[in-house]
């Protein structure tokens, strides 16, 4: 058997695979985000990444498992010291905007042509450097103390196996830290010269196996491998076979990701463009702040369930009767790259329900999509978001209502794949690989959404509103935060 692990910004899953891709067994732990301060989003290593990674094995192990394979949320920063002891919360990905005034500095210090000629990313609230940076200059207690950093993988393959590695996808997040060009660490900018950076390793490469101790506290088999790993996303395009230039994974999550596979090295300032998780492969990869969690909002206001939500979404039809929202509820990352965007509402009357707010949300995640998508287009990907196969994944495709929506504003059919179970099986995946079990045929796509024609014209008219909307009110939302 084969274990995948996934530690999420909501909660972490488990799955358990037989080498011919059937899903055994699964397992799943809901956790909390901490929010201590407006912007900053937090984990504790501890509390949540270990201790759900440990219940989750105490409920799957068994002595047949030949390989584990994690994945987590990222880019995120964790300072340890140097035996791997977290000393503060890990500060979380593009969610958390407190990095504002060192993305700032880095890219006037190192120049923005520069770091997206280097790097591939432009510096934003997604990028690790600049976490680091705020480390050192708010937190010096802290930082002095602080030799090694990783993320929730990475975290979990060390305490495993004490190994301290970082898959090259996830470095290539590391903004202003790594050189997608030459899949090395920089070290003539001297970032974070006090750190020990970590050793690289592509994703589905062994890290190191198991240890007597770690089996001990976890019932893992002592000296399986385990594999180095990668980023949630990254993890769940595995999964669904998107993995062939011009494919394109769209996520339905608490956030709303999407992963291209490009044939070649892509960059854009709109975009995060990152090495892919096999050798040879490059990604242009985009993400919105707020998609699901804005559904989850709505249902805990309304206290409505999402079934009887979705029942009135659709008789609201589209343009929710006149509702046109921006979802940028915790401010937006790509294309706008920006901390301070809010969510906004306009056209509501006194007849408007709940029905048609969250029918205005989630055809505002669509508009989002769309505006990503071309962005896509314009960086010159092979896709470019018209071409090849879009693959849908995640919690938001359950239902139809909400895929239905994004394929007539994008006029694209979305491929459903016969497993929705995530990241985590995409790290099972890494693991047979890893021990030489061909995971090819695992995960066939089982449904089609196509798009209706007599939608077009519709959401080509709410979708230049949408476009028109931010620009004509973002200076009312900088002014609010």
């Amino acid at each position: 058997m084969f274990l995948g692990v996934d530690i999420g910004t909501s909660s972490s899953k488990g799955v358990l695979v037989a080498p011919d891709g059937t899903v055994v067994a699964t397992a799943v732990r809901e956790h909390r985000t901490a929010t201590p301060r407006p912007g900053w989003f937090e984990h504790d290593a501890l509390a949540i990444w270990w201790a759900d990674f440990a219940s989750i094995v105490a409920e799957l192990a068994r002595p047949d498992i030949a390989a584990v394979g994690i994945s987590g949320i990222g880019p995120c920063v964790l300072a340890c010291a140097e035996d791997g002891t977290p000393l503060r919360p890990a500060i979380l990905y593009g969610v958390d905007t407190r990095a504002t005034a060192e993305i700032a500095a880095q890219t006037e210090r190192y120049g923005e042509a520069a770091i997206l000629d280097r790097c591939g990313s432009p510096l934003t609230s997604q990028a690790a450097g600049p976490k680091l940076e705020w480390l050192r200059v708010n937190e010096p207690e802290v930082w002095a103390r602080t030799r090694r950093m990783f993320m929730a993988h990475s975290w979990l393959v060390h305490r495993l196996t004490g190994a301290y590695v970082l898959d090259h996808h996830s470095a290539s997040q590391c903004t202003p830290l790594y050189d997608t060009r030459t899949h090395e660490w920089i070290t003539d900018w001297e970032v974070v010269p006090e750190l020990e950076l970590p050793a690289l390793a592509w994703s589905g490469e062994v890290a190191g196996t198991i240890t007597a101790d770690a089996a001990a506290r976890t019932g893992l088999p002592a000296g399986i491998p385990v594999v180095a790993g990668t980023i949630d996303a990254w993890a769940e395009a595995l999964s669904v076979g998107v993995d062939a230039p011009g494919d394109v994974m769209l996520m339905y999550g608490t956030t709303m990701f999407l992963v291209e596979v490009l044939a070649s090295r892509a960059v854009s300032p709109q975009l995060w463009g990152t090495v892919g998780v096999t050798p040879g492969t490059y990604n242009l990869a985009a993400g919105m702040a707020t998609s699901g969690a804005i559904t989850a909002w709505l249902r805990d206001l309304t206290g409505a369930s999402f079934e009887a939500l979705t029942a009135e979404a659709d008789t609201a039809g589209r343009g929710a009767e006149g509702l046109l929202m921006l979802p940028y509820f915790a401010g937006e990352r790509t294309p706008l790259f920006d901390p301070d965007a809010r969510g906004t509402v306009i056209g509501l009357t006194l007849r408007h329900g709940r029905g048609h707010l969250y029918r205005a949300a989630l055809e505002a995640t669509a508009f989002g999509v769309r505006h990503n998508m071309e962005a896509m287009r314009s960086a010159g990907g092979s896709a470019g978001g018209s071409a090849g196969r879009l693959v849908a994944v995640g919690g938001g495709t359950r239902g139809g209502l909400w895929t239905r929506i994004v394929s007539d504003v994008l006029q694209q059919p979305q491929m459903l794949p016969a497993h929705t179970v995530g990241a985590a099986y995409g790290d099972a995946m890494l693991a047979a690989r890893a021990s030489g079990v061909p995971s090819d045929g695992w995960n066939p796509l089982a449904s089609l959404v196509e798009p209706d024609p007599k939608a077009a014209a519709d959401y080509d008219r709410l979708y230049a509103l949408y476009r028109d909307l931010y620009h004509s009110t973002s200076h009312l939302a900088h002014a609010l935060a």
